[in-house]
């Protein structure tokens, strides 16, 4: 049983997932079949079906329904198509509902409060183009003089990924959102850090060579394994 008040956060490796006796594409509804007939690539595919199937779990065991019961959608504000954009249920407004993939690895999040997730593949070699184009200065400094500086780049690039999906800012307004007060280091274990009204936590797997983040506005842990059964 989940405490109501928190949000449930996951991070799995997308094989975990698709192992799960609750998950597979019986799942997705038509507009997510839709995009999935698109990918070309099956590891591509694999990753789409099990993150869609990990929101539903985590939203399922936020609501204590099985995943085939969450009415899972979503809404563009922009274009207004439903076959893509922001997550939601359908019949729970008062859910929020949030999910990543990344090359083998998927995260989702679902909470009775705002809350966003991200999760990255580790990759070395940024270049400093790519940083100044979404770190502050400040941010940069503290990147740059970091002993991996390509962790430390990744670990705000998620957290800023997840302040995007919560709504707090966007792709175009990076640059000016400084995490700088946020350490770069620590034990990566989803332990609450704040971020002015919100509670930010990381996790990074050393099995997968990811780093997630979740966002929300009451605090979390974030798991890296399907353990809320």
């Amino acid at each position: 049983m989940t405490d109501m008040g928190a949000p449930v956060a996951v991070v799995a490796a997308t094989d975990e997932v698709l192992r799960h006796p609750l998950a597979g594409t019986h799942l997705l509804n038509e507009g997510e079949r839709g995009r999935l007939a698109r990918f070309h690539r099956e590891t591509a595919r694999r990753d789409f079906v099990a993150a869609h199937a990990l929101v539903r779990l985590c939203a399922g065991w936020l609501l204590g329904v099985v995943p085939a019961r969450v009415a899972f959608a979503q809404h563009c504000p922009t274009c207004r198509r439903t076959d893509h954009g922001r997550p939601l249920l359908a019949d729970r407004p008062d859910v929020h509902l949030s999910l990543s993939h990344a090359d083998g690895v998927v995260a989702a999040a679902a909470g009775h409060v705002p809350v966003g997730i991200d999760v990255e593949r580790l990759a070395r070699g940024r270049g400093t183009q790519v940083m100044h184009r979404v770190l502050t200065a400040a941010e940069l400094a503290l990147v740059t003089a970091h002993a991996d500086p390509d962790h430390a780049f990744l670990r705000q690039w998620v957290r800023k990924e997840a302040l995007i999906k919560i709504g707090r800012t966007d792709l175009d307004s990076l640059d000016t959102l400084d995490l700088s007060a946020l350490p770069l280091s620590g034990p990566g274990d989803g332990t609450p850090l704040r971020f002015e009204d919100l509670y930010v936590m990381d996790s990074f797997d050393s099995r997968r060579n990811a780093l997630a983040a979740a966002v929300s506005t009451e605090p979390t842990r974030l798991r890296t394994a399907l353990t809320l059964e």
